[in-house]
């Protein structure tokens, strides 16, 4: 008597093989998860969150992706009805074969196919213009928020970090509006209406099929996990990357001044290498999934024929159904059409993975509180006179370590207060606390008797213009640069600017004016020329109160001569603020503030501090006796 066991030894093999890939995958991960070191990414975000938050962006077009989803469901059409129309033609062939009939059948084939390919072609269009307005409002939010990063912040974060978000990121998730969702609900819709199809046509051939979903589950598990890391690992080092391209490239010319272009190169070659490795990972991490789904697919299909046919064509029984050469060719399409969809979710999976660890990196930005913001009670101010109060003000940029200690001092309207002292002593400082580029811990800062903290920022900011030492100059014109913020000026009006700081002897020799080109931060203008330019772009805006720290460092000593008047005459704009090493370009000033390690140690106008004979006698003197000492 023949051993019913023996006729099913093929598929226990089969069986036995796919275990054993699926146990060696179990025993990889287990591993993986105990040699995990501790994580070195911004922070880990739950998919479901991530999901959550960029869902927000696509409401305002759920009426686009609802289009988009009966467009996809027509277009399902074609993949479920194809594998019945080719059976019922394979059964047309076998039994009697019918041109007319035949071509009947051709031509649903035809037009069914034609509908699906039409539904295709107006469902990208749909979704490359939606994901493109998504990726601008995600882009723009992105920017937005990091212009609202106080300075310390901004200085913690490295920018070629944040153009990495703002530019790469952005466009993983942008793929995964475009294409990925759509794409993935798609092969979901074509996977279980495959699997109602397969039950109605053959319950027994469908649940032999279906002993393959839990491995084919399990290869998917275990494949998210490994990819969601390789994925956070890659991004990591693009932005790794860009970060030392960003800051390397800024400064070539200090590494070709000292020779140290070897050193750069081993340093980037290094950082390229990493990259590299992370790239492997992920693409070993996708090469073994493919083929093992593949392996999946061949393994059914094997099945479906060793079971349907048992080695020849004909209508023979599987548990209590009888299987037709029709069901036979239609279940083999059928597997084909579920497998497809699932292989090609590996690829989708791939770059739904690359786009969460894109938006994790770019949710951890938005996650960054400012910590200078407007106060509930904040006000708009229209006008403001200029007058300035320090009350016991206490500021520490590291928690304990103070750089100002109690600092007091009152600045009238329309005044000139200069603050002089060693590197360090906290001149810098004062000045950027006028501007609530940082809060402070301790006291008081008002204008015009108010607190700065009850003033919103940018109303606060509008009224200060600020001349420091390393001007920064954007990419475009002399006029864009001198404008900034505003369009409504008129020639005339920067011409005025111009000539107000003596800026137009320069400017007016070059050939296109105020239209001639600035390469990127200025390089094609020198120091004191940049620094004329800075001026003008302060005075021209009429501030309330002006700050120039170390403002003349740069400037040779024709130019500082040309810009002396020009500061004289600026006083009757507003309260000015001076930090300046020159002592000789503040002796006019009403007030000057001698400082060290942040505490005020003497004050008074330059005759006053003279007649004390205190630091501010030192340093005059010392700076008098070096330039006499150059003089000679």
């Amino acid at each position: 008597m023949p051993n019913p066991m023996r006729e099913y030894l093929p598929i226990l093999f089969v069986g036995g093989v796919i275990g054993v890939f699926s146990l060696i995958f179990i025993l990889a991960w287990k591993r993986e998860q105990r040699t995990a070191s501790a994580p070195d990414f911004d922070r880990h975000i739950p998919d479901s969150e991530i999901f959550r938050r960029l869902a927000k962006y696509a409401a305002p077009y759920k009426k686009q992706f609802l289009l988009v989803l009966v467009i996809m469901l027509a277009s399902i059409t074609y993949d479920l009805a194809a594998p019945l129309i080719v059976g019922r033609v394979e059964g047309l062939i076998k039994d009697r074969f019918e041109p007319p009939v035949l071509l009947r059948w051709v031509a649903l084939y035809a037009g069914i196919l034609i509908v699906a390919l039409v539904c295709t072609y107006f469902q990208s269009i749909i979704l490359q213009k939606t994901g493109q307005k998504i990726l601008s409002a995600l882009r723009q939010d992105l920017f937005t928020h990091i212009e609202s990063l106080s300075h310390s912040q901004l200085n913690s974060i490295p920018v070629g970090k944040l153009v990495t978000r703002v530019a790469n990121d952005t466009n993983a998730i942008s793929q995964m509006f475009t294409n990925v969702l759509v794409a993935m609900a798609k092969n979901v819709f074509i996977v279980v209406g495959v699997l109602i199809a397969m039950l109605a046509l053959n319950l027994s051939l469908t649940l032999a099929f279906l002993c393959f979903a839990p491995f084919l589950v399990l290869f998917t598990v275990i494949f998210r996990k490994f990819t969601r890391k390789v994925y956070r690992v890659v991004k990591d080092r693009t932005t790794d990357i860009n970060t030392y391209l960003s800051e390397n490239l800024s400064g070539i010319k200090v590494t070709q001044i000292f020779n140290q272009e070897e050193r750069k190169r081993a340093e980037f070659f290094a950082k390229s290498e990493e990259l590299k490795r992370a790239k492997q990972n992920q693409i070993f991490v996708l090469g073994i999934f493919r083929p093992m789904v593949y392996m999946l697919y061949i393994s059914s299909v094997l099945c479906l024929l060793y079971l349907g046919g048992k080695g020849y064509i004909q209508d023979t029984t599987f548990l209590w159904q009888v299987v037709t050469s029709e069901t036979l060719v239609a279940f083999y399409l059928y597997i084909e059409k579920f497998f497809n969809p699932i292989q090609t979710l590996a690829e989708q999976f791939n770059q739904l993975q690359s786009a969460f660890a894109s938006a994790e990196k770019i949710f951890s930005v938005f996650d960054l509180v400012p910590e200078v913001t407007d106060e509930p009670d904040a006000v708009e101010l229209d006008h403001i006179r200029g007058e300035i109060e320090f009350k016991d003000v206490w500021f520490a940029y590291e928690p304990g370590e103070w750089v100002l200690k109690g600092v007091s001092f009152h600045v009238e309207a329309k005044q000139t207060a200069a603050f002089v002292g060693s590197t360090g002593s906290g001149k810098t400082t004062i000045l950027s606390l006028i501007c609530r580029n940082y809060d402070i811990q301790k006291g008081h800062i008002l204008i015009d008797g108010v607190d700065i903290r009850h003033i919103k920022i940018a109303s606060l900011r509008r009224r200060f213009g600020q001349m420091l030492q390393d001007v920064f100059l954007f990419s475009g014109t002399i006029r864009s640069n001198i404008v900034l913020r505003e369009e409504g000026f008129t020639d005339e009006e920067i011409w005025d600017a111009c000539r107000y700081v003596n800026a137009d002897s320069f400017i007016g020799r070059l050939d296109k004016g105020l239209d001639e080109e600035v390469r990127e931060r200025g390089g094609n203008f020198s120091a004191g020329q940049r620094q004329l330019l800075s001026f003008v772009r302060t005075i021209i805006h009429r501030p309330a109160v002006m700050i120039l720290d170390e403002a003349t460092a740069n400037i040779d000593t024709e130019t500082e001569l040309l810009i002396q008047d020009s500061l004289e005459k600026m006083k009757n704009i507003g309260t000015m603020l001076i930090v300046a090493h020159r002592l000789s370009t503040i002796q006019h000033a009403d007030q000057i503030i001698v400082l060290s390690h942040g505490e005020i140690l003497e004050a008074g106008t330059h005759q006053e501090l003279l007649a004390q004979k205190g630091r501010y006698f030192q340093l005059y003197t010392l700076q008098f006796n070096k330039q006499k000492l150059l003089g000679a």
